[in-house]
């Protein structure tokens, strides 16, 4: 039998992929844009690495969220169309972008109740990064806002995102764990930072956010579910 912690804990819990859907819908505006560009001698994996490395070059500068990533689609449709670059298209292929705004918030199997339990027994803190009124507005939209005794987005979650937090609330890390679906913005950093961390992966999280899990002073624990929270917390 799993033995569960003591209810003072304050948990940090990731927004996109591991609480809600995300990354889906930037999959989407993928393949759309992919299909619209119709490179004549690209694959869609070829024209995919260009993307990424446009986004791994520019995301520090135009930041995450659907209006960076609109930029980054507009960057990469220039550097490979094959035809002469109008208005129109640019457009269009913002528009990709801009249909991740509209998306219904659809919240991942079992969170609504696993988070209800939880605030009881500690205190829980949505920590996501992006584009802040991006961010708020699903945050608004989600419905599980009252579970949460604060919302914090910031531009990016690196070990000084994690340090400052720390030091600003008064937080102690060995009472406190990042939960979270990326290696990259919330377990690593986070346990390099002196937290505890929970690994909860989502079989679609963003390419360029994939990292070999690392090791810390703090604990880490590795789940299947949000659900299994609920045995540990």
């Amino acid at each position: 039998m799993v033995q569960r912690r003591s209810n003072n804990q304050t948990l940090l819990i990731d927004a996109d992929d591991t609480l809600w859907e995300n990354n889906i819908y930037f999959e989407q505006a993928v393949d759309a844009f992919i299909s619209f560009l119709d490179h004549s001698a690209l694959s869609a994996e070829q024209v995919r690495s260009v993307l990424d490395e446009i986004e791994l070059a520019n995301v520090a500068f135009n930041g995450y969220g659907s209006r960076g990533f609109g930029k980054h689609l507009q960057m990469c449709y220039e550097h490979l169309v094959e035809r002469h670059v109008s208005d129109e298209d640019l457009a269009t292929i913002l528009g990709f972008a801009e249909q991740i705004l509209v998306q219904d918030i659809d919240l991942l199997a079992g969170v609504a109740e696993t988070l209800t339990e939880l605030s009881r027994r500690n205190q829980l803190v949505m920590f996501t990064k992006g584009n802040e009124e991006e961010q708020r507005l699903k945050i608004d939209r989600s419905g599980i806002d009252m579970h949460f005794v604060d919302a914090i987005v910031v531009a990016e979650k690196n070990n000084e995102a994690y340090l400052r937090a720390l030091d600003e609330l008064r937080w102690l890390p060995e009472q406190t764990w990042m939960i979270g679906n990326s290696p990259k913005s919330d377990i690593n950093p986070a346990m390099a930072a002196g937290l505890n961390a929970v690994f909860i992966p989502h079989d679609r999280t963003w390419r360029l956010e994939h990292q070999e899990l690392r090791t810390g002073p703090g604990k880490l624990l590795q789940l299947d579910r949000f659900t299994e929270l609920l045995a540990h917390f």
